[in-house]
């Protein structure tokens, strides 16, 4: 059950992407829209997602009864708190750009910068709420480390047991609503880009819907590739992950989809790249100065070979 030697390569490269989207979002113009106020959310979910890999990754990688405990308390805590403010994010922002097309003024209650402070702040509240009763539960009522406490269920007393399980039947219920409620807004834009093209509307507004239908796809792709998987293995180990017959086959499932889940932090910066303008703006413009700069590199080396045949040449 070590860390292979991926994982240190897959937490660089991850962080480097997350930390350089991050930058870019928050050069971003300050939350002028509730667009920017779920996506400045969302970095930092996946931000603090990133930082709570290594303690994850120490996990596998030591049989330190102090990293195991850590982890089991602190670290599966953080770990899932910022996955799934991950994943309400996401429909928050898939829900943003649906009301977008529905109410393209812009006056729909649910669009101004205030109410997305409001449910992004509550939506942290919660979910930091049930981290924090998980951890206090946990110090509480935790059983002595065993050989096979590599899985944290057993150290898990009673009360932490039943919690473990009613916030898991309560996250996949979040992450199916979520599901629907992303695929529903893809249907529905993709219908009505349908019957743009039927009706042969104005150019702009159906360049429009499409590019709308194409960052919806971007934010459901993203989600079904990172997200299903886990919620397919996940409660199904919740309940059954003390069996001698399933119990082994379903754990090592369970992580390897979430390491699959942990992979949105190296995706998302496409949902950055498609719905941020500045963002978009900033990455163009690394594009344009590097090609200046390797232009500018390539003329300096012609100039300096032509000067050096001229003075072979003279002498």
């Amino acid at each position: 059950n070590k860390c292979d030697n991926t994982s240190p390569c897959f937490l660089c490269g991850g962080l480097q992407s997350v930390v350089s989207g991050k930058f870019q979002i928050f050069r971003c113009q300050q939350a002028s829209s509730s667009l920017m106020v779920y996506l400045k959310n969302l970095t930092a979910a996946d931000f603090l997602l990133c930082l709570s890999l290594p303690l994850r990754i120490s996990h596998y990688a030591s049989s330190s009864p102090i990293v195991q405990e850590l982890y089991c308390s602190f670290g599966a805590s953080a770990l899932y708190l910022n996955m799934y403010a991950s994943i309400i994010f996401m429909g928050y922002i898939a829900a943003n750009r649906y009301l977008k097309i529905v109410h393209p003024s812009g006056t729909h209650i649910l669009q101004t910068v205030r109410t997305a402070h409001i449910i992004s702040m509550v939506t942290w509240v919660f979910l930091l709420a049930a981290s924090v009763t998980y951890t206090i539960l946990f110090f509480i009522t935790k059983k002595p480390l065993t050989s096979n406490s590599i899985r944290c269920g057993y150290m898990f007393g009673t009360s932490v047991n039943l919690f473990s399980k009613i916030t898991h039947v309560s996250c996949t219920i979040i992450f199916l609503l979520v599901f629907i409620s992303m695929v529903f807004f893809y249907y529905s834009t993709s219908c009505r880009v349908l019957q743009a093209q039927q009706r042969q509307l104005a150019s702009s507004g159906s360049e429009k819907l499409v590019k709308s239908r194409r960052n919806m796809l971007v934010l459901v792709s993203i989600f079904c590739v990172c997200f299903v998987p886990y919620h397919l293995v996940r409660l199904p180990y919740t309940f059954l992950w003390s069996s001698c017959s399933v119990g082994s086959v379903l754990y090592y499932l369970k992580e390897v989809a979430t390491m699959v889940s942990v992979f949105n932090i190296s995706l998302d910066p496409l949902v950055y790249f498609y719905l941020c303008k500045t963002f978009r703006a900033q990455v163009n413009l690394r594009k344009v100065l590097r090609g200046k700069n390797i232009q500018q590199a390539n003329q300096e080396s012609e100039s300096r070979k032509e000067q050096a045949d001229i003075v072979t040449a003279t002498s």
